[in-house]
């Protein structure tokens, strides 16, 4: 379907919803709905406009610059804002194109990052530590809310696993591209040869689950109750309070001990249960969507290596897009926006190969 019939099919649902809801006879429920799609449809309308203006104010022009009985004055005004409008259409089809292909529906809600240590012993449980504080930053300067859910330290300031919720304005659509291997390259403050090591973590970003999106059955979950321990094995509390959740037909278990309360663990875990059950369900549908993986950024493999993070020489390198910046300690700082924001226009660029 060529770009023309895409925009003639927009505004003739656009017209035809206007006209629906104009009807008497129409439902509270079935107005409810076709005003969402209206609305949802208004931007996409008025960027159709606006490019179908500039367009029609550019074939005036060329029709004014053929025109031979015009005096020299009005042609070169002419073909100056012919000109001008030449360089902006490209622009606005661009735009229009954007806003046509679906976003992910998920785009706009908040997520649960986990950080987990990869192979590298106490420097990978260090890195993982430096990345879970990296977003932490990078969440303080979004200002978004970020609350740490559980964090399983190795008391000497490294993380085997640590997960967080993390709310607020796109938050999953400006995360999802985080899920991967990320691998450092630096000499571990317990090297005394001063060798280079590399180690590396792995992140995951799911976007959190609503109660439509997964129905847990309870006869699907043993739940079983432990005494919550501090690192090195000692006791934090005398009762009963942590929480393991076992999904038995997926195998998930999801363990929670931050909290004092044996309701509030168990609460967590669960949240973290539906959203790993949630991303399960939307990859298992990306794959059969995309058998060849090569209509996004990267494989969407969370064993994929996607970062590399090389201290000696202050680099943080991209492998999905080949993007190397010489900025290692303003990036773990949480300024992540030129990368992510990289990312996301490799993702516009695969995206809009759909219309093309």
């Amino acid at each position: 379907m060529s770009l023309q019939e895409h925009l003639s099919r927009v505004t003739a649902r656009y017209e035809e919803l206007q006209h629906l809801m104009g009807e008497s006879g129409v439902s509270g429920d079935e107005y409810t709905r076709l005003s969402k799609e209206f609305s949802d449809l208004a931007p996409i309308n008025a960027a159709i406009e606006a490019l179908q203006a500039a367009e029609r104010e550019a074939g005036d022009l060329a029709q004014m610059i053929a025109d031979a009985d015009i005096d020299s004055d009005m042609r070169a005004m002419a073909e100056e804002e012919f000109t001008a409008l030449k360089e902006k259409i490209p622009d606005l089809e661009r735009h229009v194109k954007l806003m046509m292909v679906p976003r992910d529906e998920v785009d706009d809600r908040n997520a649960i990052l986990e950080v987990r240590a990869g192979t590298g012993g106490d420097e990978a449980a260090l890195f993982a530590a430096d990345l879970f504080r990296m977003y932490q930053r990078y969440a303080d300067r979004m200002d978004w809310k970020f609350e740490i859910i559980h964090l399983h330290d190795t008391g000497i300031g490294g993380a085997k696993e640590a997960v967080a919720e993390i709310a607020g304005k796109e938050v999953f659509r400006r995360l999802k591209f985080e899920s991967g291997v990320h691998r450092v390259q630096r000499v571990p403050v317990t090297e005394s040869g001063g060798r280079i090591h590399t180690s590396a973590a792995t992140v995951a970003v799911m976007p959190e689950a609503e109660d439509v999106d997964v129905h847990i059955e309870d006869k699907d979950l043993r739940i079983d109750t432990f005494r919550a321990q501090g690192a090195g094995g000692q006791h934090v509390n005398t009762t009963d309070s942590a929480v393991r959740i076992t999904h038995l037909p997926s195998g998930l278990v999801v363990s929670q001990q931050d909290a004092k309360s044996q309701h509030k663990n168990k609460a967590k875990a669960l949240k973290i249960l539906r959203a790993r059950l949630f991303d399960m369900e939307r990859e298992r549908q990306h794959s059969e969507r995309a058998q060849n993986r090569k209509d996004q950024v990267g494989s969407g493999d969370r064993s994929e290596r996607i970062r590399t993070y090389n201290f000696p020489e202050r680099r943080v390198t991209d492998h999905r897009i080949g993007l190397t910046l010489h900025v290692l300690d303003s990036f773990l700082d949480g300024d992540l926006d030129e990368v992510i924001d990289a990312l996301l226009s490799e993702d516009d660029a695969h995206r809009l190969a759909v219309l093309e």
